[in-house]
């Protein structure tokens, strides 16, 4: 639909007065994107080991889930008053409503999953199917390795309850013993021995396979001997239950205490927050639900969800291949660059032409390459970098280190308050400080998230920036199961941007003038505003306009309200979304214009591309930033313009073959139904992620119609503008 200029605050007041009834909550999209997860468990065209660890990886995500999206929830009832606190109740509810429909299909799977399994001859049993070999071996392994881990607790009503550890596995007990009915709580040590242990297959013809058992099954099996010695047991009965408890962080604004002190502080306060999750056995007796309940102290809007016999089924991620290769997916080799492969001193390389890296199909190797380089060149003055994650053993720290050794300047700002990585990331800091680095923690209240490095180097009696911008950590993990862009560039305006962003973050009074990229909190915002009204403007002219949007999350509503006024003008709008969408596609009279797809599959689509149609010469930004609100405006994140036309024509190509994939991607309507796209490709199956290998590798397109974004800009009317 084509909106005429007089029109336009017309359709923004209309919209902004609608604005409630415009958006799906960002919690409910959240499931929908879960959602596609268990899908991915569901279909028979996936490796049946790698169903197993999909059912892991929805588990995992809906822990988080509930440790941050539904705590946020909660508090908002806490604090809200009127119609905000009823929409906040409504919303717990319907979360709630959603994730027991979603704990039942993964049930579900799970049954169909494990006859998948059992018919491949790997079977996963319980501890009432041991037969007499089995069953000893089970004795012995629970007295020489579980019983000397496990520490029960007896549940008395005159002690208080004991602290339970957030996301561990429990095993509340029923114990019938000479002494009455008695409860305990065991802790399940899965943080110290496997979840799945292999066992003796069963003795006899036919019986091949291989076996494994749950640990939680194992302590059911030796029950009475945890409590040997104490009083004589009748029976125990035993179901598993966790806990999500908020992942909020409190850090007290006082001075007197150093960051880290804070940091660690408030990690121990964590392990005591609030619950906001009890997760137990459907099969639980309603008696000692009641007591459970009662004891840990859960309200009205504490969610409790029943399910299957097993949980913290985020175990399942590393579920061991106990047959055939091809149960799992085929690796995909890694592609290499001649230009970095060709032995020149990498410098000379980016110099002569940015290079763009693609994870996981280049090498994470080649940045570590960059910086081990940059250690040991004599003409290298300093390196400055982001952390926010890094991996267990870090190279990229071991570079850093190495180049403190080898004389350079480094100085590395950590953030410590990246969730779930703040005990992980005090180390960090406290190894490159001993090292002799200078760490620096950001800026209270503005989370850094930039992935970006900076290399200050001498040449020809001056110094020159070499640029790292990318939309992934140095983490040479994720690197391997994540998608993301990575840009080395010698633009000395990029670079001396890039550098500015340094100093904000050392000296933060300072409000720097960047020149190319969009930092958040500073121009992002405007920035992205006014690349959208660029391309409003030029459909109101009567050009072809259209904008690509490629990210984690959109989910901020002043962008999204513009994006319903591009639509309006007649923008063409093409979302490429993973998690949450806010926005509503396709919605009648306000946005026909816009489509949105979600791919999930064997990688993380982890990156940020932002493209403008800008009447036939597109602009590209690559970067950190997500369409969030903490994003824009209470982190410090960075876009970058990528302006070569060969990089700009390989992010076009995967963006492309992303947009037509018809066998992984998931069209996001109003609904979030999560249905198959249309697709009318006459070159067959697109599967995108496997596509973009073939492409990378050997220049190979899959045959698809050619997208707007390489339409030329014409006008669609006479008449000037």
């Amino acid at each position: 639909m084509e909106a005429s200029a007089g029109m336009s605050n017309e359709i923004t007041i209309r919209l902004a007065d609608l604005d409630e009834s415009l958006f799906m909550p960002r919690e409910l999209s959240w499931l929908s994107f879960n959602e596609r997860v268990l899908q991915e468990a569901m279909d028979s065209s996936v490796p049946l080991i790698q169903r197993v660890r999909y059912l892991g990886i929805f588990s995992s995500n809906l822990d988080e889930f509930f440790r941050v999206r539904v705590a946020e929830v909660r508090r908002l009832i806490s604090v809200s008053r009127g119609s905000h606190r009823q929409r906040a109740k409504e919303l717990l509810t319907a979360i709630q409503a959603r994730v027991v429909e979603l704990q039942a299909e993964f049930d579900g799977v799970y049954d169909a999953v494990l006859a998948e399994l059992a018919a491949r001859k790997i079977y996963l049993i319980n501890e009432t199917q041991l037969d007499e070999g089995q069953a000893a071996f089970v004795q012995e392994f629970f007295h020489e390795k579980v019983l000397p881990e496990l520490e029960p607790i007896l549940l008395r009503d005159d002690q208080p309850i004991p602290n339970l550890t957030d996301e561990s596995l429990y095993l509340a007990v029923a114990l019938e013993t000479t002494r009455g009915p008695q409860y305990a709580v065991i802790e399940v040590p899965t943080d110290r021995l496997d979840r799945f242990i292999e066992i003796p297959k069963r003795k006899g013809k036919g019986k091949r396979g291989r076996v494994f058992i749950v640990l939680d099954n194992i302590i059911r099996a030796c029950m009475k001997q945890v409590f040997r010695g104490v009083f004589t047991i009748k029976s125990a009965q035993a179901y598993c239950f966790k806990f999500s408890r908020d992942a909020e962080l409190e850090i007290d604004a006082s001075i007197t205490e150093s960051l880290i002190e804070k940091m660690a502080s408030s990690l121990k306060q964590r392990r005591k927050a609030d619950a906001v999750r009890f997760v137990f056995d459907g099969a639980m007796p309603e008696n000692l639900l009641s007591y459970l309940r009662k004891r840990f102290g859960f309200g009205k809007y504490d969610s409790l969800i029943p399910g299957g016999r097993y949980h913290n089924s985020k175990d399942f991620i590393a579920f061991p291949n106990a047959g055939p290769k091809y149960l799992e997916f085929k690796p995909l080799p890694p592609i290499e660059i001649p230009r970095l492969e060709s032995g020149a001193n990498c410098f000379e390389t980016i110099r002569e032409q940015d290079v763009l890296l693609y994870y996981p199909y280049h090498s994470f190797d080649y940045i570590v390459d960059v910086l081990k380089t940059a250690a040991l060149d004599p003409d290298v003055l300093a390196i400055k970098i982001c952390l926010y994650r890094v991996a267990r053993d870090s190279r990229v720290v071991d570079a850093l280190i190495n180049a403190i050794n080898n004389g350079k300047r480094v100085m590395a700002v950590v953030e410590l308050a990246a969730r779930f990585d703040e005990q992980a990331n005090i180390q960090w800091a406290q190894r490159l400080t001993d090292a002799g680095i200078e760490v620096i923690f950001g800026i209270m209240g503005l989370k850094v998230h930039s992935k970006l490095f900076l290399i200050e180097r001498r040449e020809s009696g001056a110094t020159r920036y070499y640029s790292h911008i990318g939309t992934g950590n140095f983490n040479e993990k994720t690197a391997r199961l994540y998608t993301d862009f990575a840009l080395l560039t010698f633009d000395q305006a990029i670079g001396q941007d890039v550098a500015k962003v340094f100093d904000f973050l050392k000296y933060s009074y300072r409000r720097p003038d960047y020149k190319l990229l969009l930092v958040s909190p500073h121009n992002s915002r405007s920035g992205l505003l006014a690349l959208i009204e660029q391309e409003i403007r030029n459909a109101r002219d009567g050009y072809r306009a259209a904008i690509i949007l490629k990210c984690n999350n959109l989910v901020d509503r002043q962008l999204s309200m513009k994006l319903y006024e591009a639509s309006q003008s007649g923008v063409e709008i093409r979302l490429i979304i993973r998690g949450m969408c806010a926005l509503l596609p396709q919605v009648s009279g306000i946005s026909e214009n816009i489509e949105a797809i979600s791919i999930v599959d064997r990688y993380l689509e982890h990156p940020r591309v932002y493209v403008f149609h800008n009447r036939g010469r597109p602009r590209y930004f690559i970067g950190s930033a997500d369409l969030m609100t903490r994003n824009i405006d209470y982190r410090v994140e960075a876009l970058c313009p990528v302006n070569g036309e060969d990089n700009q024509k390989i992010i076009q190509d995967i963006l492309d073959q992303q947009w037509f994939d018809n066998v992984k991607a998931r069209t996001l309507d109003a609904e979030q139904r999560n249905a198959m796209p249309r697709r009318n490709s006459k070159g067959g199956k697109i599967r995108s992620q496997e596509s973009i290998h073939r492409y990378l590798s050997a220049g190979k397109l899959p045959r698809y119609p050619k997208t707007f974004m390489r339409k030329p800009s014409r006008r669609r009317r006479k008449g000037g503008g």
